[in-house]
């Protein structure tokens, strides 16, 4: 089940941007299983990927396409990532945005494609063939909710959020859905995440905002360490509001780029709510750290360790496996003497041992919730850096191992 998370509610539409979802057979469950967002004429759009070396062949062909000119369709098919499939995939891609831009009345350049679900099967284009031309018809600027339960794989609540705020008195809204819940430790964005504002900025500017609110989202999650071979995030600007356009750096840029923050964060971390067997929800936050780099390599390794994720799901307050996990990361200095950590507000070890006061009933009454925030100080310099996490369940392995059967 997961940790605290509910089907999304009251998303809003974006004007300048049309959605709609279909079932084409490519999942056998006969669920949705494609889903269109159609972009307005001079929109502007931000992308970034995976940077997995076995990259899917829709990742090489939105990269390619994004070069040429503005995107005004994407095509998301989910129950098969199209990844691992050589020449065959990449033509079976091509062949999907010629046979959408056919339907919707635009250029094959002008579709981004993106497909997540089984590696090493080949797309069945055919699925495509029968359904593109019905599904164009279902475009609607309230589809959200069914875009993103249309790109749903192992999830099992549907990932979407949206809000509104002020720009010189004007009101813009942010609307983004993502998708994940295994293979997820991103680097570069998330597995399958679409935002769209109706906010006018430029183009460099929009770049650098998706570039930035990545970081402290997408890529600060981790289920199990595996970066996908499809990970996608597409950032959509229209222009469609009234308030006037953001062209520098100034106090309408950093308010969007907070808004848009909060955006990402709550879709990254729905994620890790909704991750394959997850019981709880897991914040580790590294502070005084002598580089963000140092505090985020910390943060990871110990959200990736297999004995803390254990004892996690166990409720165990073994706190000597958070330390054995801190002290194996691989930064240039640590002293260990000087370092805290704290399960919420309970510190377990002080200047690398024991903390005086710590009892394993205060310990085990943190490892029983549900939601749990891992604090490590380092004395040692001005950086932090946060990670959200799951535990390591029985579910997960079962899920996994049975993904394909």
């Amino acid at each position: 089940m997961p940790v605290n998370l509910v089907e999304p509610e009251n998303l809003l539409a974006i004007d300048g941007v049309r959605l709609s979802a279909g079932a084409s057979g490519i999942k056998k469950n006969g669920a949705t299983d494609i889903v269109l967002i159609e972009i307005c004429e001079g929109a502007r759009c931000s992308a970034v990927f995976t940077q997995n070396r076995f990259r899917a062949a829709p990742v090489l062909i939105s990269e390619k396409h994004l070069e040429k000119t503005p995107p005004r369709l994407l095509l998301i098919n989910s129950g098969n990532a199209n990844a691992g499939t050589g020449d065959t995939g990449y033509n079976n891609a091509v062949n999907t945005c010629e046979l959408a831009a056919t339907a919707l009345g635009c250029k094959r350049e002008e579709v981004l494609p993106f497909s997540t679900g089984v590696i090493g099967e080949n797309l069945p284009v055919e699925c495509f063939e029968n359904s593109l031309s019905d599904i164009v018809g279902l475009l609607d600027s309230n589809n959200w909710l069914q875009a993103a339960t249309g790109i749903m794989t192992t999830d099992t609540v549907a990932k979407a959020v949206s809000t509104q705020f002020e720009i010189d008195g004007e009101t813009i809204t942010i609307t983004g859905i993502a998708k994940g819940s295994g293979m997820i430790k991103p680097n570069m964005a998330t597995m399958l995440g679409y935002v769209a504002t109706d906010a006018s900025i430029d183009s460099d500017l929009l770049s650098e905002c998706l570039k930035s609110t990545v970081e402290s989202s997408f890529n600060s999650i981790t289920v199990d360490g595996d970066t996908s071979t499809n990970d996608s995030c597409v950032l959509i600007a229209t222009g469609k509001a009234k308030a006037a356009g953001i062209n520098v750096k100034d106090q309408r840029y950093d308010t969007f780029l907070k808004a848009l923050n909060k955006v990402m964060q709550t879709l990254a971390q729905a994620i890790i709510r909704d991750a394959e067997g997850a019981t709880k929800f897991v914040e580790v936050k590294v502070t005084n750290a002598l580089s963000y780099a140092d505090a985020k390599t910390i943060a990871y390794t110990v959200a990736h360790s297999p004995l803390v994720k254990t004892a996690l799901f166990a409720s165990d307050p073994n706190w000597g496996r958070i330390l054995a996990a801190v002290g194996r990361a691989e930064i240039d200095k640590l002293d260990v003497d000087k370092l805290s950590i704290f399960l919420d507000d309970v510190c377990i070890v002080k200047n690398g041992g024991r903390a005086a006061d710590y009892t394993e009933e205060a310990g085990q009454r943190v490892m029983s919730q549900d939601e749990i925030s891992i604090t490590i100080d380092l004395v040692e310099g001005d950086d932090s850096a946060i990670v959200w996490t799951s535990d390591l369940s029985y579910d997960y392995v079962k899920i996994n191992a049975e993904y394909r059967t």
